[in-house]
């Protein structure tokens, strides 16, 4: 992968500085080490930073086509470039390079704004039309690559990461308390709604068109599910199997393709085993592996697991320790890398797995994210199951009690539709209600008075009317493919924290075809009874151990909150809690956090209410993190993020 970024004047044909181009790309370098470069002429500017994976010798960009009229800068990956660059010679085209980012220039002059159609792949684009003065930000189908994008003093700004945004010296960092109550409802960060104020992120699926002044967001791309009833079934589910089988085999493979070595995730679990296995025998030999070994005090370990898979498979397993201390220290460094607060503390230690991947000379790696939504594997997808089977009193039963247990005094967020995904109520509708339900105790008078009322539904990014007719299990699918893969997985576990230690991340279980098929097979293939993941269980049985297909679901996660408020926490917690830091940004009510903490450090007990605060003070903490890094500092005393000097 790369980083990108760059400026288009929206009123005529200023020359975008070269100085505050090059800052920009010196924010995000740490995405391209290998080499960076410019181009810029009137009224428009585009930049990159190349991390070196394919023609490491000539791969540059920005590239043009023959003629100069084009022009690209790409983040991400085309994994079926070798067909796409057959066909592009057969009619043609004279390619400078062997690298994937000149397929754009040429899949432009051919077939225009419908190239998103015939690409398959991870990637965030811009490419500049210089005859007809159009500008396109293109974003892959699912999420992988971010894409973020700004209006300031008449210039259309975007960038890989906002830093780049931040450091062009047009945009201040201004907290967007909208994006923040989306973190508090919804469990990570929005898919198009930030952290900072009037800065977007493109929505997975879609590009931007910028004409003639005028920014068009157009969608070219929606995961799709068949009508309940008309899905996908055979008489003989080997046939399943083994079409699986083969996709997975070519998914993998594709994501190997590389002109460096590539490694692999290893968690132990079903998902990434499956991965490691298939790509070494794909490689013709064992992938290296990296794993996590949790300190057991700190949350459940990866290390057993996971070397009993390495040592099956015959990889040789880096375990990189990990504990609360360790994460907690790592905190200023992974907030300044995803720019924005989180709740899964375990994001941090993977952070540290990908420096580890980095530090032993690795720069791509290939994981099991994804399957989990694919083929049913969270938890809350036997819950619906379950609830479906006891009727609609057992959901309205618990949000009650939920109430009653959480908060005792008038609401003041706004009211939460009974069914707020168009019209449907998906498995982790409770799970949202119960974290907005921290909202009326954590939340300032004035956090309340900046919101207006916002009802943070609105910023939910659903666009396919057809989900009213889909089995439940699949609206649910597709849910989590919208909100949680790409607003919080993609990002907070994908690409920002490995691109901050410049390691490229593939995905198998994302490529467009493993999608597609799992869309299209019958929900009891892929929630078996109370089985998740049926279908991929009985492909890994075809080659691993019982234990291992069988191997029940396992979050990766740590501590929440107590990871940052244990006896031996940095003097910098304190300070972000202390009343005088609270006040400064708003969002919190000193009184209610003292209160919050107290109750998590001095009772904790295994109840519905202590789970969801335990949660949600990590939410406080690291919003408050955030906010001191990137938003004037003055709430602890550690140093503020800022832009790096830019090369000459």
């Amino acid at each position: 992968m790369c980083g990108i970024t760059g400026a288009l004047d929206l009123s005529g044909l200023r020359e975008f500085p070269k100085d505050n181009l090059l800052a920009m790309i010196a924010a995000i370098a740490h995405r391209g080490p290998d080499d960076e470069k410019t181009h810029i002429e009137p009224g428009i500017a585009l930049g990159a930073c190349r991390l070196a994976i394919l023609d490491l010798a000539h791969g540059y960009q920005p590239i043009d086509n023959e003629t100069g009229d084009i022009w690209t800068a790409f983040n991400g990956e085309l994994f079926d470039y070798p067909k796409l660059r057959e066909d592009l010679l057969a009619r043609g085209h004279k390619l400078k390079t062997h690298c994937d980012t000149e397929a754009w220039v040429h899949l432009y002059e051919d077939h225009g704004e419908a190239m998103f159609e015939l690409t398959k792949g991870q990637f965030a684009v811009s490419l500049w039309d210089r005859l007809n003065r159009t500008l396109i930000l293109g974003r892959d189908r699912v999420g992988i690559c971010p894409l973020y994008y700004t209006v300031h003093d008449g210039w259309l700004l975007w960038g890989s990461e906002i830093k780049a945004l931040l450091a062009s010296g047009l945009v201040p960092a201004e907290a967007d308390p909208k994006g923040i109550d989306y973190l508090f409802n919804f469990y990570g960060p929005g898919t198009s709604r930030t952290f900072f104020k009037e800065v977007k992120l493109l929505p997975p699926g879609h590009f931007l068109r910028i004409r003639d002044h005028h920014i068009e967001t157009i969608k070219y791309w929606d995961l799709d599910f068949p009508n309940a009833g008309e899905e996908r079934r055979v008489t003989d589910t080997k046939i399943l199997i083994d079409e699986l089988d083969d996709l997975l085999t070519q998914a993998v493979k594709r994501r190997l393709r590389a002109d460096v070595p590539v490694v692999s995730y290893l968690s132990g679990g079903l998902d990434s085993s499956i991965i490691l296995d298939i790509g070494s025998r794909e490689h013709g030999s064992p992938l290296p592996s990296f794993a996590i070994a949790m300190d057991k005090r700190s949350g459940p370990s990866e290390g057993g697991l996971a070397t009993q898979v390495a040592d099956l498979i015959g990889s040789k397993l880096t375990s990189v320790p990990m504990d609360a201390a360790t994460m907690v220290n790592a905190f200023p460094e992974f907030i300044t890398a995803i720019e924005g607060p989180v709740l899964d503390t375990s994001c941090a230690a993977l952070m540290l797995l990908a420096a580890e991947i980095h530090r032993q000379g690795f720069k791509a790696a290939v994981t099991g994210e994804g399957a989990d939504e694919a083929f049913a594997g969270y938890i809350w997808f036997k819950g619906q199951k379950i609830s479906r089977c006891m009727g609609t009193w057992l959901p309205r039963m618990t949000r009650k009690l939920l109430w009653a247990t959480m908060h005792r005094g008038p609401r003041r967020g706004h009211p939460i539709p009974e069914q707020a995904f168009k019209g449907t109520r998906p498995a982790q509708q409770l799970m949202y209600e119960a974290l907005a339900l921290s909202r009326e105790t954590l939340y300032s008078n004035a956090m309340w008075e900046r919101l207006k009322g916002h009802n943070p539904y609105d910023d939910l990014d659903i666009p396919n009317d057809n989900i009213k007719r889909w089995h439940p299990l699949n609206q649910s699918i597709y849910i989590n493919y919208k909100v949680m893969l790409a607003g919080l997985l993609l990002i907070s576990k994908g690409d920002r924290i490995a691109m901050h230690s410049s390691v490229e991340t593939r995905f198998p279980f994302l490529d467009d075809e493993i999608i597609q098929f799992c869309a299209e097979i019958a929900p009891e293939y892929k929630l078996s009874g109370l089985t998740s993941k049926w279908i991929l269980r009985k492909l890994a049985a075809k080659h691993l151990p019982s234990d291992i297909a069988n191997r029940p679901k396992s979050m990766f996660r740590s501590k929440l909150s107590p990871v940052f408020l244990g006896p031996n926490r940095p003097h910098w917690v304190d300070q972000l809690l202390s009343p005088e830091s609270l006040i400064k940004p708003g969002y919190f009510d000193p009184k209610a956090i003292a209160h919050e903490v107290w109750r998590q450090t001095h009772f904790p007990a295994i109840t519905p209410r202590h789970f969801l605060f335990d949660a949600m003070l990590t939410c406080v903490i690291t919003t408050q993190l955030w906010h001191h890094l990137f938003c004037g500092g003055g709430l602890c005393d550690l140093p503020v993020w800022e832009p790096r000097p830019a090369k000459r």
